[in-house]
């Protein structure tokens, strides 16, 4: 019997054993105690940045390309942002000269209104009074009269009141006809504002959604990079300004010197206004005093002198005199662009002063920096 039971705990202890040694335990075993969290943050740590040469793809949010080929794409959203902003900026010149006009419309109409109803009194008040004669004609009631004299006076003074009906007949439906024709202005010019309206707000879309897109791809590059970015912005300016004056395009001997030599006395005003607003920001729309975009400055420089010019640099290379460029002198505005989206104005030794793009402020440059279209002068 105490062998049996002997061989039983033998037997029990060789299975527990086994069981204890069996893989898949061991595995649960491990599961069930995991090594300890790290402490601090869960995420991994992203590497720094690494300075890519120019010529070197760096990435952006077009893919991967060179860093040349994000300034020029840069370059271009910056260029397409002018041009909204020029529409930006004629959209809403036409939306307030409209609104003003839609404003004296309804004023007319309510003057005119003012006029019919004084006129309708005055005519009930005639209808009135022959009412009280018991409506018989004038000639009638003179001749009742039984006064010849009576009678010729009273004839002189009814032809009299006839015209003077006849006239106010004739101003009531004069008037009641200019009613008409303001109301018909006032509709047109209302569909007017409506149509600038819409332009006006199409544009600021466009503006912001060039100048968010240029600064995000500004952003997706290193620090190191958008410093390399400013100095081959600066590269590409004095390599274009370096062409243009070996080109022979402009005579700087002609005014060489101090900012504004040979400039008009207009021309001398506008470009001391102008330049007094260096350092402040470009802002789209802005037309100072504390924010300028492009042609927000020329325009206001230019009023500051006392020649009212356009607003927009599109609107000033279409109506201001045009000048050749070889004969152009301070003062005088170059556009730039296809487009005439940008403008700065001309301030001798082959320089301009110019608002040139979001982020940036007002400042000097080299009058080749850009592509010119061409020059024209506000006080021709």
């Amino acid at each position: 019997m105490n062998r049996r039971r002997c061989a039983a705990a033998a037997t029990s202890l060789v299975c527990a054993l086994a069981v204890l040694a069996s893989p898949d335990l061991l595995t649960q075993r491990a599961y069930a105690a995991p090594p300890p969290a790290p402490t601090g943050s869960a995420s991994p740590v992203a590497p720094p940045p690494v300075e890519l040469p120019p010529g070197m793809p760096v990435p952006s949010a077009s893919g991967t390309k060179s860093l040349e080929d994000v300034r020029q794409e840069i370059e271009d959203l910056y260029q397409k942002a002018a041009s909204a902003t020029d529409a930006y900026n004629l959209a809403d010149e036409l939306v307030k000269k409209q609104s003003a006009e839609v404003v004296d419309l309804a004023g007319e109409l309510v003057t005119v209104q003012q006029r019919i109803d004084a006129l309708k009194t005055r005519a009930g008040a005639a209808a009135r009074a022959q009412y009280r004669s018991a409506g018989l004609p004038p000639e009638a009631r003179l001749m009742l009269a039984g006064d010849p004299q009576l009678f010729l006076d009273g004839m002189g003074r009814m032809k009299q009141g006839q015209k003077a009906t006849s006239d106010l007949l004739l101003e009531l439906t004069r008037q009641q006809e200019d009613l008409k024709t303001y109301a018909a202005d006032s509709s047109t010019h209302w569909q007017q504002l409506k149509a600038a309206r819409a332009k006006k707000e199409k544009a600021e879309k466009e503006i912001k959604k060039r100048i968010s897109a240029a600064k995000k791809l500004e952003a997706s590059l290193a620090e190191k990079d958008r410093a390399r970015l400013a100095r081959l912005d600066s590269a590409a300016a004095r390599r274009s300004q370096t062409a243009w004056l070996d080109s022979g395009a402009v005579d700087l001997t002609a005014s060489a010197g101090a900012v504004g030599q040979g400039a008009s006395e207009q021309g001398r005003k506008a470009i001391e206004f102008a330049t007094a607003q260096i350092g402040k920001p470009y802002v789209w729309g802005g037309a100072g005093p504390s924010s300028y975009d492009c042609s927000g400055l020329t325009s206001q420089a230019w009023l500051a002198a006392g020649r009212p010019i356009p607003r927009t640099s599109q609107e000033q290379w279409r109506l201001l005199p045009r000048v050749d460029i070889k004969n152009m002198r301070p003062g005088d505005l170059i556009i730039y662009h296809s487009d005439a989206s940008h403008v700065g104005m001309y301030v001798g030794n082959g320089r301009i002063v110019h608002a040139p793009r979001p982020g940036r402020t007002v400042t000097f440059a080299g009058a080749g920096s850009m592509v010119i279209l061409g020059v024209v002068r506000p006080d021709n």
